[in-house]
């Protein structure tokens, strides 16, 4: 049972399972599921619900295969009680597709020449291994009208038979993957003299089980390159040995010699380059979902960086010969003005851009500076730092990435968005916004182009974007979205809501005005009564009719809410103040309430957290972003200096961490605690303040190495 096999693999309980496929295959989401299904579900979260989606999806496409597998072979009369159940066990595609292997139409191979010469009975002859002479035996398989011109050929024929047939043999298969994998090399040489950037592989050698994921897709990346020859060394002896232990049972009889001959083909020629295929494509997938695995972690801690609220910003697009592009934004995101200035090479026009920058600070009272982390970047920083010594305002300014900044800007949204500006005015729009809500802002770049992953390039490109989409998805409905004011693209990643429906979300609210009420959502087209109940908990409405609509209370529980507020006392006015902070206190024994208003514990705790925080945005507890006003050069940086720096990305070996000199330092995993590290992501995250060491400054080729050890 699926169910069975899935509690099993997650750790957790058969029902747990079982609420959550009932729910999944009645349309309801991933996040609705993990945030207002608790009671059903035994309180997993989206993430274990994600693990349990992708084990549904595969063990019921892997159910369907052999469904396919045991009718292709019944239809040929071949099953028999023995295989089908084989198949029925199988517990993976490749287990069934080496057990379905002998009985696949096949194209045209020697084999099948050799059978249709009439010498599959010489091939089992052989196999048979009586004693009596193979040659004497084949004379009656000489044949010249049927191709088989004399004994040599009859033999070679047979042989071709037996080849195909070890092949084919499911267990042989397994058992030779397995010590590829176990006892296997993988080796890459260089194909040119200059290895570029593949150096260190250029004479590389790993046992298989030990390749790291980034190695494999280096080294993948390389061969695509043809600038590596990457295969791997199976214990080739060792193998042959064991077919020959299966296979050989009269090692005295004529037919060994002939039997070795066929075994030692038939793994050369036909296991063997399809077993490297399969342990090298098991490699590239682990290796796949590990790289996905972290730039989805590394994608949620950078979208759940907190917003800077309640700030007038300037963004700020670096560049030489076109000018930096400068667009100041109100609290709200709106854009106040925009301006193009020149402060950098080749015009140099530093004091006509502090002249500019000093009218635009004034007028628009800006408070921060968001600047991009682009080509120029380092010139215009310190344009700003000599602009904010000579001004009365006070001022900072927050290195932002901006990668995917210049992919938006060309966009078809951006245009839509704003028509009458240039993509570097869009692009210095998106920089601004990214410091006041990175989430709201993010949401609108293509996940891949933000830049922090590894080798995303190189991997299954519908994997990775299914895979970061769930990631944008859960973000965005954790933190919710107020319904009057986001994106057609921030709402379409909120559970039910499609791009569609996003966008006649806002073409409704512009033409109605602001949402009032929750229940108005049932007049947006194409939003039925299945897509609200999934949509509405993570949609808020500020000062609207409900004060419950501006909280993650779900509409289906509004009469429980109001009824425990009137229970203990409180009023509407009191949660909107924040006045009920002691709710869960005064509440008492949550089961026995939970029974008096008719509903669950879970669900209970739930909505009192709710009432005691109305609106909590969850990305509250998340470091801010560092701020600055002075700036360091890469000159200044000295082995043993202590510094605060922002984590930017994370990869398998490491951290690359932003301490003000425009080139991220890298933390290697083995400088990240005197502790054993088995990958970064247990110890840092994207955007986590961190205190670093300087080890070591490389000027040529900026390179700076930072340690986290030793310094408490």
């Amino acid at each position: 049972m699926i169910e069975q096999q899935i509690a099993k693999e997650l750790n957790v309980r058969l029902s747990q399972v079982e609420a959550a496929v009932k729910l999944i295959d009645e349309g309801n989401t991933i996040p609705f599921i993990a945030r207002y299904r608790k009671e059903a579900t035994g309180q997993l979260n989206d993430e274990q619900l994600r693990n349990l989606y992708d084990r549904l999806v595969y063990l019921r496409n892997l159910e369907e295969k052999k469904a396919q597998v045991l009718a292709s072979i019944e239809e040929q009369g071949k099953l028999t009680p023995e295989l089908k159940e084989q198949i029925e066990k199988a517990e993976t595609m490749v287990a069934v597709d080496d057990l379905y292997r002998p009985y696949r139409p096949k194209r045209r191979t020697r084999a099948t020449d050799a059978r249709d010469r009439g010498l599959q009975g010489l091939a089992d002859f052989i196999l048979a291994q009586e004693g009596k002479s193979v040659r004497a035996e084949a004379e009656a398989y000489v044949n010249e009208e049927k191709g088989v011109a004399d004994v040599e050929a009859a033999i070679s024929g047979a042989k071709d038979i037996i080849a195909e047939q070890v092949s084919d043999t499911a267990e042989y298969r397994t058992a030779i993957r397995k010590m590829t994998t176990e006892r296997g090399v993988l080796v890459s040489e260089a194909k040119t003299e200059d290895a570029g950037v593949y150096e260190m592989y250029k004479a590389f050698r790993s046992e298989v089980r030990k390749m790291q994921g980034y190695r494999v897709l280096a080294v993948n990346r390389g061969e695509n390159e043809k600038v590596l020859g990457v295969h791997i060394e199976a214990p080739e002896e060792d193998i042959l040995r064991y077919l020959e232990k299966q296979i050989i049972t009269a090692p005295d009889a004529d037919t060994a010699g002939y039997l070795k001959e066929a075994i030692a083909d038939g793994y050369d020629r036909l296991i063997a380059p399809s077993i490297e295929r399969e342990v090298r494509n098991s490699l590239t997938e682990a290796a796949e979902d590990g790289a996905i695995k972290v730039f989805g972690s590394n994608l949620e801690q950078l979208l759940m960086q907190p917003p800077i609220a309640g700030k007038v910003v300037l963004g700020w697009d670096p560049a030489f010969r076109t000018g930096c592009k400068l667009a100041v934004v109100d609290p709200t995101g709106k854009v106040l003005y925009t301006v193009v200035i020149y402060p950098t090479a080749p015009q140099n026009r530093v004091e006509d851009a502090k002249r500019v920058l000093k009218q635009v600070i004034d007028k628009f009272n800006v408070q921060l500076i968001s600047l991009g982390n682009g080509t120029a970047s380092r010139e215009s920083e310190q344009v700003i730092t000599g602009l904010l010594k000579e001004i009365p305002q006070k001022v900072s300014y927050a290195i932002v990435n901006e990668a995917g900044a210049s992919v938006y800007s060309a966009s078809s949204l951006a245009t839509e968005e704003f028509p009458q500006f240039d993509v570097g005015q869009r692009s210095a729009v998106s920089i601004a916004r990214r410091l006041q809500d990175p989430l709201a802002e993010l949401v609108k770049i293509d996940p891949k182009a933000i830049g922090v992953g590894q080798y995303q390039h190189d991997m299954d490109q519908k994997k990775l974007g299914n895979s970061l989409a769930n990631v944008v998805e859960d973000c965005v409905n954790r933190v919710g979205v107020d319904l009057n004011t986001a994106s057609a693209p921030l709402l379409s990643y909120i559970s039910g809501i499609n791009k569609t429906i996003a966008k006649n979300i806002v073409d409704y609210r512009e033409a109605n005005g602001r949402f009032r009420d929750r229940r108005e959502l049932l007049k947006v087209a194409k939003l039925g009564p299945k897509a609200y109940e999934q949509c509405a908990g993570f949609l808020r409405i500020r000062e609207g009719k409900n004060f419950l609509d501006n909280t993650a209370v779900h509409p289906e529980s509004y009469e429980i809410a109001k009824a425990l507020l009137t229970r203990l006392g409180y009023t509407a006015d009191d949660v909107k103040a924040g006045g009920a902070q002691g709710m869960r206190k005064k509440a008492g024994d949550i089961k026995k309430l939970a029974a008096e208003l008719g509903t669950g514990e879970i669900t209970l705790t739930d909505i009192i957290a709710e009432l005691e925080k109305p609106s909590r945005d969850p990305r509250e507890d998340a470091p801010q972003p560092v701020l600055r006003s002075d700036v360091l050069e890469l000159s200044d940086l000295k082995p043993g200096m202590i510094l605060k720096g922002t984590v930017r990305n994370i990869i398998d070996f490491g951290a690359f961490v932003d301490i003000g000199v425009h080139q991220d330092g890298l933390v290697h995993v083995s400088e990240m605690s005197e502790k054993f590290v088995k990958h970064p992501l247990d110890v840092v995250k994207v955007g986590e303040i961190v205190e670093v060491k300087i080890l070591s400054v490389d000027p040529i080729r900026k390179r700076i190495q930072l340690s986290m050890k030793g310094l408490a």
